[in-house]
């Protein structure tokens, strides 16, 4: 009744109006000298003034919030007995007493028995309006709509049926009776519809029982006392107000009973288990979809339909956070978007919009009164995990009290399952890709492992030891051999930034360029002009990487073209580790000091002014040591590197050995110096060694 609200302020003081009236109208004719001084007004008054007060008293208590705080029925019933009952049936046992002892002989005192009468009148009405609306309370929790839509009616008919009997109107026998008795069963119907009694454990189903026979009780005492006084000469009330108080008594006593019945025999307990089973079945739902491989969509739309069904919202919607891979799509239900928006934007204000709220009075609430929702109550269920928020359910209903704990309850297992199950989707999904990456990280390791050179350069000029480790499956250091004409080779190493996939990839389109930039050149004017120096070789790759390396990686790289022929050999660094070189003639171990800087890091034609050639004449004997910045910043227990010094002194102490043993002693005193700790960078080493006895000078 959404005209209620209006009319409140003014129904109180029209039932306390009424009610005077009608006991100024009982006493006029009650009392002769009032009657000839003041006139006895017509019968009608009195009818009219009890039916005002009645509507008036009926439409106060339809007007209040529900009575029933959650789930505590017991407290419902407990303040029903213990409020107006108590001291209704008070009133009419001290009458009752007072009719005792006058063992039924008639006395004068009209005007006090006519005020008894209608105080009696005026606490009965609101005993009964108080227990109807109470009864209503129990009967509708947890109800169907049909329920909600079948008491409206039953309101209704019952309403018009009790005021067509105070106004003297009533049908003719044929018909009197099957009214009647159609209301009855109607009310029979509506009575066994009380899920609220499966929810009582046993001590608070035999309190309830004591508490509905008190009322009952309350409601037999009134019939008694009606029925008792409908002869008695001092009853001035007109016979239409009598009919109607002791119809009115009938019913609520009948519905009592029904009501202690059902409470009895747990009638309604059978569809409460079907209920729970369906809450059951929603649950298992949810935890079987990752089961069924069913994607994050199809977990949030089952969350979404199973707590709408279980809880019986009126309303819903579910927002969803978008922060996954896949976009994600909310739900709403039976409400208009610009609704949604006005209660989001409520609950922000008031810091709301993320945690666990509910709201069973939403009409009486600062802020929602505004709103003018047509909506009595609201659950508001996030949805989030330690880690993060993956959204916020929102419930609501009609009416007030439409949510208890229980349904809170529900909801948190649902929210939390769903949760659970999103994140196992998400692990598994990760799971999954990681797979793939893992199998393309094989492929992209075979790939590499393929580009690194397996037949080292066999010679009578030198000896090469090798070793490449990655850090991870697949690196970004590379180095390569090609022979070139005139007893000439060329040895590239380098080390591409960062790690990983990309870094390989780089490595092998170094390793593309060093081959496509060191062919022939037809062109040339002389045989030394034919392969480019590596200073111009550098400038040419950098030239090629600036159309496919990202301007955040770059390159580090040295070329070395070692001629046999003329026992020398130049060489470039671009931002490469300085090259550390044994000179067997002075017996000296030190490093090449060069300028170079790294590939990508300048992208134009200035970068050749960047890198020079160095040219240096080798003696048999002499060591070569070529390595990447894995090796000398490799770190120990006490995080500190390895350090050029100690290579140096390496291969101070090992210089005489052949090429293999030599890499060999760096790699264990390198292995020794990091045990224990991670590998952070990839490693290449390599190790070239002249030979002693030189092709040249064998006899």
């Amino acid at each position: 009744m959404p005209f209620l609200p209006k009319l409140k302020p003014a129904i109180l003081p029209l039932a306390a109006l009424s009610w005077l009236v009608l006991l100024i109208s009982t006493l006029l004719h009650a009392n002769a000298a009032l009657a000839a001084r003041f006139g006895v007004p017509p019968t009608w008054v009195t009818l009219v003034a009890q039916a005002v007060f009645v509507a008036s008293v009926f439409l106060y208590q339809r007007g209040q919030p529900d009575p029933l705080r959650g789930t505590d029925f017991v407290a419902l019933l407990r303040r029903v007995m213990l409020g107006p009952g108590l001291l209704a049936t008070a009133c009419v046992a001290l009458y009752l007493f007072e009719l005792l002892l006058q063992s039924g002989t008639p006395t004068a005192d009209r005007t006090l028995f006519s005020v008894i009468y209608t105080i009696n009148v005026g606490l009965f009405i609101v005993f009964l309006a108080y227990t109807t609306y109470a009864w209503r309370a129990l009967v509708l929790f947890r109800s169907a709509p049909g329920i909600r839509r079948s008491w409206r009616w039953f309101e209704l008919l019952l309403g018009v049926t009790l005021l067509f009997s105070l106004l003297g109107w009533t049908p003719p026998g044929v018909l009197a009776y099957p009214v009647i008795g159609g209301l009855a069963l109607f009310g029979v119907y509506l009575t066994s519809y009380q899920k609220w009694i499966a929810y009582l454990n046993r001590r608070q189903k035999w309190e309830a029982v004591l508490l509905q026979f008190a009322l009952l009780l309350c409601m037999t005492i009134f019939v008694a006392y009606f029925l008792r006084v409908a002869d008695y000469p001092k009853l001035v009330a007109p016979a239409p107000q009598h009919n109607f108080l002791l119809l009115t008594a009938f019913f609520a006593a009948f519905f009592a009973l029904m009501g202690l019945l059902v409470t009895l025999f747990n009638l309604p307990t059978a569809g409460i288990f079907e209920q729970k089973r369906e809450e059951i079945l929603s649950l298992q739902r949810l935890t079987q979809l990752i089961q069924k491989g069913q994607t994050e969509q199809e977990v949030y739309d089952m969350l979404f339909d199973a707590a709408v069904q279980t809880v019986e919202a009126d309303a819903a919607w579910l927002d969803v956070d978008n922060e996954s891979r896949s976009p994600l799509q909310g739900k709403r239900f039976s409400i208009e978007e610009e609704r949604i928006d006005d209660i989001r934007t409520l609950l922000a204000d008031y810091n709301l919009g993320h945690i666990e709220y509910l709201n069973n009075d939403l009409p009486n609430t600062s802020g929602f009164r505004g709103l003018d929702l047509q909506l009595g109550s609201l659950i508001v269920m996030p949805l989030r995990s330690a880690k993060r928020q993956y959204g916020s359910l929102y419930m609501l209903k009609e009416h007030r009290q439409g949510f208890d704990r229980e349904n809170l309850g529900i909801l948190q297992t649902f929210t939390t399952q769903t949760v659970l199950s999103i994140e196992n989707l998400q692990l598994l999904a990760n799971s999954l890709q990681n797979e793939r990456v893992q199998e393309e990280l094989k492929i992209a390791s075979s790939v590499q492992d393929s580009l690194i050179p397996k037949n080292l350069p066999i010679d009578n000029w030198f000896e090469i030891g090798s070793h490449a480790r990655a850090a991870k499956e697949v690196g970004g250091d590379f180095y390569d051999f090609l022979h070139l004409p005139g007893k000439r080779l060329a040895i590239l190493i380098g080390d591409v930034s960062g790690k990983g996939i990309t870094a390989a990839f780089h490595m092998a389109q170094m390793k593309g360029i060093f081959h496509a930039l060191m062919q022939e050149n037809p062109l040339a004017k002389d045989d030394r002009e034919k392969f480019p120096v590596p200073s111009k070789f550098m400038a040419m790759a950098n030239r090629a990487l600036t159309h496919c390396l990202e301007r955040s990686s770059f390159i580090t790289a040295a070329l070395y073209i070692i001629d046999y022929e003329h026992g020398g050999f130049i060489f470039a660094r671009a931002g490469h580790c300085h090259t550390l070189y044994y000179h067997s003639i002075k017996e000296e171990v030190s490093y090449f000091h060069t300028a170079g800087l790294g590939l990508g890091i300048i992208r134009n034609d200035s970068y050749e002014k960047h890198i020079k050639n160095q040219f240096y004449d080798y003696n048999p004997g002499d060591v070569m040591v070529i390595y990447t910045d894995g090796i000398v910043e490799a770190r120990g227990n006490d995080q500190e590197e390895y350090g050029e010094e100690r290579l140096k002194q390496m291969l101070e102490r090992n210089y005489y050995l052949e090429a293999e043993e030599i890499k060999q002693q760096i790699l264990n005193d390198l292995d020794e110096f990091s045990a224990g700790q991670p590998m952070h960078d990839d490693q290449t080493l390599l190790v070239i060694k002249f030979k002693a006895a030189q092709p040249d000078t064998l006899s």
